[in-house]
């Protein structure tokens, strides 16, 4: 492999896909010669079952363009994208699917689109082939629901096929199942988006590895996305929120203070008690603005060291 770094970085996830790796290779290679550009593809095998990770050295063998991650057991699609963002060098950074579902013969037209100054470009599946009740409508509904919720309008949150600037992938940190948030967390970076409607074809071997039961965790991460949204803009706002709520309370209770009859006696119980309730909501609301105060600064020091990941889950074979 050329020591200079190449200009385009192609992050592939793999479980269980052994059938449709020989000809995705052959198509992502033809797609990428094409361009004319320097290139290389990653792929990560999320610990396959099925023989994937001795196709994938059969590959990397003879084509040096290729470079193999393999995880020490399974960690899940976002996960595998993670660590292929973090041994990328191009760049851009094109990411799809195993499948032969996302078409590699689109990934100049991402370019392309790359070339007029967006840092993401992502793929929209308009016409998908997949299960109507299965696959489309919870998609849908989850794209609609993203949507409104985050304020991202991409019409395809879900779809792997994307193509990224490398100053963004180096700035994503991601985990769980929330690939399918990166335009959001871009959105929320600044990041100029884009999207072209791209070829998606039937699933021709293997199986799907989702079901309905993925929905329970897209929620969840949906909320998890959109509090670190909010959270890492202004932590000190986030957390004076919730000072707020104690505040009022903390005022409410001086203001029965000075309208009992007869005021407040420290020398009964009830005096005790109000003065101890009192107290404790005005440090309830201090402790809430002194952690916002810190979240700012951790938040700040976070930013100038990002720690890299998944160093010690993979290991890598080269062609």
């Amino acid at each position: 492999m050329s020591a200079a770094p190449p200009l385009i970085s192609v992050v592939v996830p793999v479980f269980d896909e052994a059938e449709s790796l020989p000809q995705l290779h052959d198509e992502i290679a033809t797609s990428l010669n094409a361009t004319g550009r320097s290139w290389e593809v990653i792929y990560t095998d999320d610990r396959s079952r099925d023989g994937s990770y001795e196709v994938l050295q059969g590959l990397a063998a003879a084509d040096p363009h290729v470079r193999v991650l393999r995880f020490r057991r399974n960690f899940g699609q976002t996960a595998a994208m993670s660590a292929g963002f973090e041994h990328s060098r191009g760049e851009v950074v094109v990411t799809l699917d195993a499948d032969l579902q996302n078409d590699p013969a689109d990934i100049p037209k991402l370019l392309a689109e790359m070339e007029k100054g967006h840092d993401l470009v992502v793929g929209w599946r308009r016409d998908r082939k997949d299960g109507f009740l299965l696959r489309r409508i919870p998609s849908q509904l989850a794209n609609r629901l993203i949507a409104r919720v985050t304020g991202a309008n991409v019409h395809d949150t879900g779809c792997t096929l994307k193509a990224f600037r490398r100053d963004l992938v180096a700035n994503l940190p991601i985990y769980a199942e929330q690939h399918r948030f990166l335009p959001v967390l871009a959105l929320g970076s600044g990041a100029r988006i884009a999207e072209v409607v791209v070829n998606h074809r039937p699933r021709i071997h293997g199986v799907s590895k989702y079901g309905l039961g993925r929905a329970t965790r897209v929620l969840l991460d949906l909320l998890s996305v959109k509090m670190i949204a909010s959270f890492s803009r202004s932590p000190l706002q986030y957390f004076a929120m919730l000072a707020l709520p104690f505040l009022v309370l903390a005022l409410g209770e001086i203001v029965t203070l000075l309208l009992r009859p007869g005021g407040v006696s420290f020398q009964n119980r009830w005096g005790q008690g109000a003065m101890l309730v009192l107290g404790l909501l005005l440090l309830t609301s201090v402790y809430f603005v002194l952690l916002g105060l810190l979240a700012e600064l951790v938040i700040k020091v976070s930013d100038l060291h990002k720690p890299r990941r998944h160093g010690p889950l993979v290991g890598e074979a080269e062609g």
